[in-house]
Parts: structure tokens; sequence; C-alpha cells
């Protein structure tokens, strides 16, 4: 049951748990007890509300990097204690460890790109542990968390077959 309410809350988390347990055939304090089983050990970590900033910063207000970061691994803590010196900035969106070419992948948000470069050069590539970082900037955005963000520009232009 409880994959199955991670699945509805992962896809819309405005869900109570009196629609879930109707969704799911459960009693609404059963659904409630597990959410709160689940905020408990950390497997809902939080809610948040996916934006689309392009349609709020239609003048180009608003930024958002990949950048990636190679890293020197600290003895007895690896790659964790630079991660987290990274993540705690507020600007820092998400922080992935990697397999490839580079340690890192840290996504963060800006107002522009002179406000990401600033905090790159003064924050990030400062950091003891960082060898090196390349930048990129996210053009536009089609797809995120699953939900398509230009829907309304969305025509069916599949053929019509009938017998």
């Amino acid at each position: 049951m409880k994959k199955d309410i991670i699945e509805i809350l992962e896809k819309d988390s405005r869900k109570t748990a009196a629609e879930i347990a109707v969704m799911l055939g459960k009693s609404e304090q059963e659904v409630a007890v597990a959410i709160a089983e689940m905020e408990a050990d950390n497997i809902i970590c939080g809610y948040t509300t996916l934006i689309n900033w392009e349609k709020i910063y239609k003048d180009g207000g608003f930024v958002t990097a990949l950048i990636e970061v190679k890293v020197t691994p600290q003895r007895d803590l690896g790659f964790d204690k630079i991660a987290e010196r990274i993540y705690n900035f507020d600007k820092v969106k998400s922080v992935y460890l990697m397999s490839g070419a580079y340690d890192l992948t840290v996504i963060m948000e800006g107002k522009n790109l002179l406000e990401i470069s600033k905090f790159i050069s003064a924050k990030l590539s400062t950091l003891d542990s960082v060898l090196s970082t390349a930048t990129h900037f996210v053009l536009k955005k089609y797809k995120e968390h699953g939900i398509i963000l230009n829907a309304e520009n969305k025509n069916d232009e599949r053929m019509i077959v009938s017998p």
C-alpha cells in the first residue's frame, strides 16, 4: 500500500488522505498512518510545487544551470563532505554523485547568467576539494518531474485511421 500511496503523491502531492483512501479502497486512517510513517522514516522527504518559471519571468529573469564538478574525495569521507558543503548553499537546488567524467552534478537557479557565474567563481570553485567545473545553462524546459510544462501547445498530429 505504501508504494501505491507514494506513486499517487508523486504525481499530485495535493491529494488528501481521504482521496487516496478512496483511490486505493482503504480507510482514511490507514492511509494517514502510512503517510505519517513514511514521513517519519524520511521516505517522503517533503512536498513541493512545480512551477513553470518561464511563464513568470518572460523577460529571461530566471536561469537554471547544471554544473559538472570534479572533486578530490576526502579520506574516510569520500564525496559526502564536499557534497554537503555544496548543497548547503541556498541557490543550489540539487546535488548528485555521478559516474563518468565528473563527480558531482550541481543544479542551481539564479536571476541571470551573471549571478550564477559569480556564485561559481566566488563560492563553488574556491572550495578546497573542487578541481574543476563545467557549467551548462538550460535554454528551455520541456518536461520536469514527469510534467510537460507547455502542454497547451500540444496538438495531436497523428493520422486518423479508420477501418
